[in-house]
This record gives C-alpha cells, structure tokens and sequence, in this order.
C-alpha cells in the first residue's frame, strides 16, 4: 500500500455522515428528482461499502481522500440503477425468432402506435357509438378475423380473445366438456415451457381426459372406441417443441372431422402458434395453420397472438359461433379477457395482414428474410469487429430456427457472425454481451457455437448493428483498463 498512512480512526473520521453526503454536488438536485428516498438510501449503501473497505484494512488515507471525492458519482450511479427499469429491452443476436424468453414476437410500427393512441385517451372498448349502449369488446377484431378465417360461407365463424393460448385451451374445456371426457392421443400430451401441461389444464376445466392410443402411434379407430355417451370433445393437440419420428401414426384431421361429425361431438385443436400465413411459403413444412384446420372442419381452434400470428400475447377461440359463445357466457371469460392495450395491437396486426402487407410485421419479415440479404449485412458487421483489436471476426453459414413451439424441426438458412475473443473466453464474452448494457445502452444476447460467440442478423433490427458495435467497443475498452 502506498500514500499517506493514518490510524483506523482517523480514516474513519474521514467518512462524511449521510447529510453531509447529500450536500454535495449534483446530489440535492438529483433528490429533487428522483425523490429523497431512493438517494438516501443509495448514499446509505455508498458509505457502507466504503465503511467496509476501511475495515478490512485495504485503504490508506490517501486511497479514502480520493474514494470520498468519487462518493456523489458512486451514489448517481447508483440512483440511476435503482430507479431504472428491470423490464429492459435487448439484442437479440440468438437467431430465435420467437424467443419465449426474451419477449417472442416483437410489435410491428403500426400496432406500437395503436397502443399509444389508446393508451394516452378513452376509447369505445364497449361502447356502440351507432346506438349509444354497451357494445363487445370483441367486435374490434372479429369482423377482421371472419374475413382471414371465412370458410366459403359453409358456416359462420366467430372468434373471441382472451390473456394466452393456455387460457384459451382452459376456456375451451370448461366450457364445452365440464363434467364430461375429453379423448385425447397420447402422444399429444405435451408441456411446453412454464411447466404448461394439457392434462393439468384438463383437470382444471373439470374435463375428464381420456387418453388413447399409445405415444408413437394412435389410429381414428382408438378415438372411435373410446367414445361413450360421456364424451364431450374430442381434443387434437399440436405438438410444440417437439416431434415423433420413426414407426409413427397419427389421425389425419379430416378423418378427426368425419368422426366428430358422425357422433355430433365438437373437435377442437389447440393449434399452439397458430399461423395465418402459409409458411410452405417459406419453406417450413408440417406446420398446419388456422385456416387449414377451420377449412377441414375442425370446430374450434385455438391459438397465441405473440408466435407466428406476430401480434400482442393474447389467445384466439376461432371457430362455430354458437360454440364460441357458450365460451363467451362463461362465467369466467371476464376474468381471462384481454385489455384495451392488446385488443389495439391485435386490431393492427390483423389488419397488416389483411393488406397483405406481411413485411410490417417484424415476425414475419425476419421469416422472410433471405438467406443473401442476411449474409450482405453479416459482412458489414464482421468487418467492423475485425477492425477492433482484440478480436476475430469471420462470417459463416449457420440456421436459425422460427421458435416458441412451432416447427420444431424446421431451420432457415443464415449467416452468422462468428467472433472469437483474443484475451478470454467465449463463455465470458457472452456474458459480457449480456452485461454491457447500461441506463443508456442495450444488453446484447447471443449465442456460443465452436466455442465462438455467435451473432445471428436474422433477428438483429438494422439500426442495432451499431449498438453491436458500441457493446464491442466498451468491453475492449473496459479490458484494456484493467
């Protein structure tokens, strides 16, 4: 230790008190701010901490002189984390497109906006402005699904919304077979993430799950004697995060449809994801979508707004309007109803497709990205890494895959950045990533391959490509510092 040496005491003499702390600087301005509270506070744990290290013996008076100069930033510092918020946006450089963990799809322009204008005034939710009563919240976007989901005028359709699809598929149930079976393959008995599991959403509806068949193969003639005069629904399960091969066999929907017909018992599907574009245009196979299955015949379908739809976390029920409203005149409903917020960016969301104007959904324009344009930017992005020392930057092929339960074994072609590190490891530069972002700055998320940290443009907005950068350019620095 070096500098001026003084006893114990005397360094702690040295410490101001909390109210002279605040006296100092740029504080008394920030408590006006802020509030009062969250600086004190912060001033607390600042000395604290500076308290502690001059008990362990580890500074000298002139290290305490210049840590007690540097206590207004350290408190600042601290205020500004405190007061920030822990809902955050970030990078995602994965190459999920869907991913459940960082939000899954990301709002298009059109529906942010919706948001703010009716988030920032009153709005007709439920009122009829032709008669002046009470309307249905739900008239804000079933007339747009009836005219994505009309089935050549063989039946009228209507769809209703609730929180989430799990919701949906709970809401279902309870309404259409309380008391009653549910049949139900078992190889459809799936959890996904959140430890959502159909047979505990079954025993919550008050439905009696019927299992048949077996897990790899199950034919309509299991479904056809498992019915009983307590059957009420026949239940098809999409098969998220996963998929069975091999010595397989499973219904195909219409014959599912032929048999619910025959015995007047209604199917319902929960489609998951639940697509309103044909992704065969993408190339993405085995994925059914929501008009496929009302097409075939299918009753209800239900489905999530925040996966392949594009839109807000929400649950859909489309299907056979006097089932939908057996849904609506639960008792229940209300509790699972969506807000406001969502109904406006549903509304938007829908209404893009209807134009046919899929790129302004971010989802879907990411799916759309070709392989070319993905590799042109990834370019861009591996030279300017490369011009940083301490780093190696090269563009390889790669895939990314579409996420939150849907086509599990699908992947899209892409280019990715890969980076290796010169001075640690790729373990701790993406932890770096993760933890370079700041009050003003953005966290990045990647993922490691080869031991190399990789960064997927798919799902990389334009405009982040330099926040990319600055995140580089702060960790080298930072390195370099040390």
């Amino acid at each position: 230790m070096t500098g001026r040496t003084g006893t114990q005491a005397d360094l702690f003499r040295r410490l101001p008190s909390v109210d002279e702390l605040l006296r100092e600087g740029e504080l008394p301005g920030l408590a006006a701010r802020e509030g009062h509270g969250v600086v004190v506070e912060c001033a607390r744990g600042a000395l604290e901490g500076l308290r502690k290290e001059v008990a362990a013996g580890t500074l000298d008076e002139t290290a305490v002189e210049q840590r007690v100069a540097e206590l207004p930033q350290a408190v600042a510092l601290g205020v500004a984390l405190a007061v920030a918020s822990s809902l955050r946006p970030v990078i995602n450089a994965t190459g999920v497109i869907l991913h459940t963990n960082l939000g899954r799809a990301p709002l298009a322009d059109a529906a942010l906006e919706a948001i703010r204008r009716t988030a920032g005034s009153y709005s007709n939710l439920e009122f009829d402005l032709g008669t002046g009563n009470r309307g249905k919240r739900d008239a804000h976007v079933d007339g747009l699904f009836r005219s994505l989901l009309g089935v050549s005028g063989q039946r009228e359709l209507s769809t209703i919304v609730v929180n989430n699809n799990a919701a949906a598929v709970w809401l279902a149930l309870n309404s259409l077979a309380a008391g009653g079976e549910v049949i139900v393959s078992r190889g459809e008995l799936v959890e996904i993430g959140g430890s959502f599991r159909i047979p505990d959403v079954m025993a919550q509806s008050n439905g009696i799950l019927r299992e048949v068949g077996t897990t790899n193969r199950t034919r309509i003639a299991d479904y056809e004697r498992a019915i009983t005069d307590k059957t009420r629904v026949l239940l098809r399960v999409h098969r998220s995060n996963f998929e069975i091969t091999g010595f397989t066999e499973q219904p195909s929907l219409e014959e599912l449809v032929s048999l619910a017909r025959q015995r007047s018992i209604p199917l319902v599907e929960d489609l998951g994801s639940g697509a309103l574009l044909d992704l065969k245009t993408l190339g993405v196979r085995d994925e059914g979508g929501v008009l496929e299955s009302l097409r075939a015949g299918v009753d209800v379908v239900t489905y999530s707004g925040d996966k392949l739809l594009g839109g807000p976390q929400a649950g859909m029920l489309s299907g056979r309007r006097d089932l939908i409203a057996r849904m609506r005149s639960n008792s229940l409903f209300r509790a699972l109803r969506a807000d406001k917020l969502v109904y406006a960016a549903l509304q938007a969301t829908l209404l893009a497709y209807i134009r046919g104007d899929y790129n302004a959904i971010p989802a879907l324009q990411m799916m759309r990205l070709d392989a070319e344009t993905i590799r042109t930017r990834a370019s861009a992005l591996a030279a300017r890494l490369s011009g940083l020392s301490g780093l190696q930057a090269e563009v390889v092929a790669g895939e990314s895959v579409i996420g939150g339960g849907a086509a599990p074994s699908s992947v899209l072609s892409t280019w990715v950045v890969a980076i290796q590190p010169k001075k640690f490891g790729a373990g701790e530069l993406q932890a770096r990533l993760r933890a370079s972002g700041s009050p003003v700055s953005i966290p990045v998320v990647a993922r490691i391959e080869n031991d190399r940290v990789v960064l997927d443009v798919r799902t990389v907005f334009p405009p982040q490509d330099q926040l990319i950068v600055n995140a580089f350019e702060r960790i080298l620095a930072s390195d370099s510092n040390r």
